[in-house]
C-alpha cells in the first residue's frame, strides 16, 4: 500500500535463511518478511536457490525448504491458509514469524527502516538481499 502523499513510515523487516546444518552456521538468503504497522501491511517474497542450498548440504531437504517457504507467505497472507495464526493481526503473525528458532528456514534479526510504499520497499530489499 503506497501513501499518496508521500508520507514516510517505519518498518521492520527480517532476512529468512536456510541453514541446512544447524550446527555450521552456513546460510544462504531465501525471503524477506516485511510488515509495517501504520498500513498494516504484513508481506514475504521467497526464492529459493537451489544450487546454492544443495552446495552448503548435497542432502539437503528440498521439498521441506519450499513447504517451509510456502507456510510463511501464507501466515503473511493471513485467512484460513495461515491456520492457527489465522486470527492474528499482521503484527502478531509477523512477531511470531522472525520469533527465534534453531531449525533449517529461520529468520535473521529485526531490522527497521523509513518507507512510502511497504510493497515496494519489500521488492527492492528482497532483488538486493535475496536475488
Amino acid at each position: 500500500m503506497s501513501t499518496t502523499d508521500g508520507t514516510l513510515h517505519d518498518y521492520e523487516y527480517a532476512l529468512v535463511r536456510a541453514v541446512p546444518r544447524v550446527e555450521r552456521g552456513e546460510c544462504v538468503n531465501i525471503g524477506v518478511l516485511l510488515y509495517c504497522r501504520q498500513s498494516a501491511h504484513l508481506g514475504a517474497r521467497t526464492h529459493l536457490d537451489q544450487a546454492r542450498l544443495l552446495a552448503l548440504d548435497p542432502v539437503a531437504d528440498v521439498a521441506a525448504v519450499r513447504r517451509a517457504l510456502h507456510g510463511i507467505e501464507a501466515v503473511c497472507a493471513g485467512g484460513p491458509g495461515a491456520g492457527p495464526a489465522a486470527t492474528d493481526n499482521p503484527g502478531q503473525r509477523f512477531r511470531w514469524l522472525t520469533a527465534p528458532r534453531s531449525a533449517v528456514v529461520q529468520p535473521g534479526p529485526v531490522h527497521t527502516g523509513l518507507t512510502a510504499d511497504p510493497e515496494a520497499e519489500l521488492r527492492r530489499l528482497f532483488d538486493q538481499l535475496v536475488l
